[in-house]
């Protein structure tokens, strides 16, 4: 498990490239790290669901 720095780092990494639009797949945390589950969380707090293009566009 990471320390608090390291998770706060890891959930800022994730944003950044969400901003970005980077896939998923650049997550640089192996699948059994905590810090993957924080990435990924930063991650999905900047990247728009692609439902909400088509939601956006229907209505």
């Amino acid at each position: 498990m990471g320390t608090r720095e390291d998770i706060v780092k890891a959930v800022t990494a994730g944003r950044e490239a969400g901003e970005r639009g980077d896939p998923p797949t650049v997550c640089p945390y192996p699948s059994t790290s905590t810090l993957r589950t924080a990435w990924i969380r930063g991650y999905a707090e900047r990247r728009p669901l692609a439902a909400q293009g088509d939601q956006a566009a229907a209505d």
